[in-house]
């Protein structure tokens, strides 16, 4: 991991146009291609980034990171204040809460809720990135990776999106839909997670452990 800490604007260019003004920011490079830019303030989300698969083109008082699509994040150094890097090796994963891991397990075993047909491969599906939750095949073999979160966020959508950019390379895996499965799903990330082509799935824990007795039902 790369970091940089320098006086810089940014402008992001693509789908959409963003820009930040001359300030003093950090700029993290990790060991994926991708690139975030990160204020001292507004909690842990970068103020703009790029994700892999990108490029980083350095010159004097300039990087270009441009990503497959062409869209380019340009960041215009007036003055670099600390420029370092670091070897953090593999990182291990990130132990989910008990309820993460249950509705995980659950839906593993009930995978048939997902869509008619559809079987596991494995959970825990290894990549370069971290384990997918789920790799599963649907209806017509199509692979398919589950992200599962007790309340579904943009920063899932984001974590799945990678997810996908990287099995997508994989000429045996390839097409890989994703589908996003939470006990809630915040109204920002399903509108994110649709317009990039992944499925949101509300999952109901409850029910899916059995808790609920449908014989004191009246309908």
């Amino acid at each position: 991991m790369r970091l940089v800490i320098a006086r810089c604007s940014v402008d992001y260019v693509g789908r959409l146009s963003a820009h930040l003004p001359m300030a003093t920011r950090l700029l993290i490079v990790k060991a994926d291609g991708s690139v975030l830019v990160h204020s001292d303030g507004g909690s842990y989300k970068p103020l703009n980034w790029m994700s892999p698969p990108c490029r980083l083109e350095e010159s004097p008082g300039t990087w270009r990171v441009v990503s497959k699509g062409g869209e380019e994040l340009r960041i215009t150094l007036e003055e670099v204040l600390h420029d370092s890097s670091h070897e953090l090796g593999v990182d291990p994963g990130l132990r989910k809460d008990g309820v993460e891991a249950h509705l995980q397990e659950l839906l593993a075993a009930q995978v048939q809720l997902l869509g008619d047909g559809w079987r596991l491969v494995r959970r825990e599906y290894p990549t370069a990135i971290g384990p997918v939750d789920l790799m599963c095949r649907d209806e017509g073999s199509a692979a398919v990776a589950v992200e599962i979160k007790r309340r579904g966020d943009i920063d899932g959508v984001e974590q799945l999106t990678r997810y996908l950019e990287l099995l997508n390379r994989d000429p045996a895996l390839s097409p890989v839909r994703g589908v996003f499965a939470a006990q809630e799903i915040r109204p920002q990330a399903r509108v994110l997670a649709e317009d990039r082509g992944i499925r949101c799935v509300t999952l109901d824990y409850d029910s899916m452990r059995g808790a609920v007795d449908d014989s004191l039902r009246l309908f």
